[in-house]
């Protein structure tokens, strides 16, 4: 784990998230459209919001 920097004992220690995270092998999720978030804000609202 060269590319990392990371020690033989914090590669070892590592979990398969941790890893797959550090190497960048995650997928990111879809940012939220504004139609999604409108319906989340109307379903969930804040406590006292107008």
């Amino acid at each position: 784990m060269n590319r990392l920097g990371w020690s033989p004992a914090t590669t070892w220690a590592a979990t398969p998230r941790e890893l797959a995270l550090a190497l960048g092998l995650t997928r990111r999720a879809a940012a939220l459209s504004r139609r999604d978030l409108a319906r989340l804000m109307t379903e969930f609202p804040d406590e006292g919001a107008p």
